[in-house]
């Protein structure tokens, strides 16, 4: 008897226990692109791509006048000087298709050096309002199946708050200035 009335008792001191833990959701995606520190790795990705976009034109603009050239005049150079031209030909193609490779994976490298130090931040502002509001466990919204308002409370606001992100900064407001800028640098 005395050993049911013990787990009885543990029990109830466990459900309140539990009862008592505090949880909390977040929105880390939005945490993290709404970020000053995101704009300015945003810039760098794209004054990086731009560069890389515009040399691999040129490259692509070598190769067509080559080519070009050696499809009006080929019929009159000699064997030698046909290919040597052939050859050529073919080292830009090369060349291109390795820069192609080698500049996507140095992109995609810059963007997780830029990144890093922003998640980094992020989460570090997040454990630091989970310690300082006790709460046991803070969940990312955004790849949580269910989260109910009622027992969870959104760190967004605070979190947002503590990383310097303005309160007109929304996701629609970012999505305009990216459409903007892209608008714009298409004009150009």
């Amino acid at each position: 008897m005395k050993k049911i009335l013990l787990v009885a008792a543990l029990a109830m001191i466990s459900a309140a226990a539990f009862a008592q833990q505090k949880f909390a959701h977040v929105n880390f995606t939005e945490l993290v692109q709404l970020m000053p520190e995101a704009d300015q790795a945003r810039a760098t990705m794209d004054a990086s791509s731009k560069e890389a976009s515009e040399t691999y034109q040129a490259m692509a603009d070598e190769f067509n006048t080559k080519y070009q050239q050696y499809q009006q005049k080929g019929q009159t150079w000699t064997q030698a000087i046909r290919e040597t031209k052939e050859k050529e030909l073919t080292d830009i193609q090369q060349r291109i298709q390795e820069f192609q490779q080698t500049v996507q994976a140095e992109l995609q490298q810059q963007q997780q050096q830029l990144m890093a130090p922003i998640y980094k931040k992020a989460q570090e502002a997040l454990e630091k309002l989970a310690k300082e509001g006790g709460y046991i466990y803070v969940i990312d919204q955004t790849s949580a199946l269910y989260i109910d308002p009622a027992q969870s409370v959104d760190l967004t606001p605070a979190a947002r708050k503590a990383l310097g992100i303005p309160d007109d900064r929304t996701m629609e407001s970012l999505q305009k200035e990216l459409q903007a800028a892209a608008e714009a640098a298409a004009a150009q």
